[in-house]
């Protein structure tokens, strides 16, 4: 694998290597500038959210001293934040704020080996459109925004290469995006006319009534078709398995202010799944979170990086992230250049999401 060079945006920092160990896990059934200073224009640095990942994520090594001291700079100038921070509250008000939040589901980051060829299958095979693409070849990576709809009211895929990069590890962690369709079989038939991998034939889901089918992207990212009707948000799912299913909701419920929209346990097949969200399922994208019987770590690769989520006030998020026992990996604030403020953390298994201001993500769009 080519070596990549060493990142130094301070998106670089959301990503930490994973090292997690394998386990089993219920698949579906068979069948992300050498420098800030270049950059002036706003929208560039969005780009930069989850983009090229570092040396040590890839290729195991250690971190550069440059990574390293970078870091350390970016922490130290976050303190300075914290004063701009919204004025403290107790515990309660700050979990109760979460609730009445206004927030929603903007985008999920995963990593490409072929920019051109995903951006191919989605349209032609999912029906997604290329909302926009950017090159930054001075940092050695691309990246595109592809979905159903524009970003200021949907739920968008962001898709990013890494030059010379062309294949990741998933891991056994991440489990699936969800797409609704109204025809599950012409959908399948059209993936399969395409050249696509279709990995469950069209059928009622196990213990239920729903059509649905599984097929994979070029990178072995599988989408679960899922038969319904017309909806806002196609683009409706994201499965992620956990280890402590009970630990998960309350954490989601009370840190990031979602909704258990249902749960189902499925003791035949031995695995329990939670869908959360911020509205539901049949309007908006949900989190899907699946527990395995006794299954409580999973390897999460480097090819899935993070959800992004909007919110009113990062301060406050940060806050009650800390409160539920989540751990923040970039501290509330606004990023050099161009200020949209941001703060990232880790669910209890270590999946990643990053909070960014409303009004600023739609500047940002601009």
């Amino acid at each position: 694998m080519p070596t990549l060079p060493m990142a130094t945006t301070p998106f670089r920092h959301l990503f930490p290597s994973p090292h997690f160990p394998s386990s089993s896990l219920r698949f579906p059934p068979p069948c992300f500038a050498s420098s800030l200073s270049g950059f002036t224009s706003r929208r560039l640095l969005l780009f930069h959210l989850g983009t090229a990942i570092p040396q040590s994520q890839l290729l195991g090594g250690k971190t550069s001293k440059l990574f390293r001291d970078e870091g350390n700079i970016l922490e130290s100038a976050t303190d300075g934040n914290m004063a701009q921070a919204s004025t403290a509250v107790s515990e309660g008000n700050v979990l109760n704020w979460a609730k009445s939040d206004k927030r929603r589901l903007l985008h999920v980051v995963y990593r490409v080996g072929d920019l051109d060829k995903t951006i191919k299958f989605y349209t032609e095979c999912l029906g997604m459109k290329l909302l926009r693409r950017r090159d930054i070849p001075e940092e050695r990576y691309a990246n595109a925004f592809l979905g159903y709809g524009l970003e200021d009211s949907h739920f968008v895929v962001e898709l990013t290469y890494n030059y010379g990069v062309d294949k990741y590890d998933i891991g056994t962690g991440f489990g699936h995006f969800g797409i609704a369709v109204e025809d599950v079989a012409k959908t399948v038939d059209l993936v399969k006319a395409k050249g696509g991998k279709v990995t469950r034939e069209p059928g009622p889901v196990k213990g239920g009534k729903t059509i649905i089918a599984f097929v994979e992207d070029p990178d072995g990212y599988k989408f679960e078709l899922l038969e319904r009707g017309p909806t806002p948000e196609p683009l409706c799912q994201v499965m992620l398995r956990v280890g402590d299913l009970d630990r998960s909701i309350k954490f989601y419920e009370k840190a990031f202010g979602m909704e258990l929209l249902r749960k189902r346990d499925n003791p035949e097949y031995k695995y329990t799944i939670a869908m959360m969200g911020y509205g539901p399922e049949d309007k908006s994208a949900v989190l899907e979170l699946t527990y395995n019987y006794g299954v409580t770590e999973y390897d999460k690769g480097n090819g899935y990086a993070q959800i992004a989520i909007g919110t009113d006030d990062v301060y406050k998020t940060a806050e009650a992230i800390r409160l539920c026992g989540g751990k923040i990996t970039r501290e509330p604030g606004p990023l050099p250049v161009i200020n949209t403020k941001i703060t990232a953390c880790l669910d209890p298994d270590g999946w990643k999401s990053v909070f960014v201001d409303n009004v600023d993500f739609l500047k940002e769009l601009e």
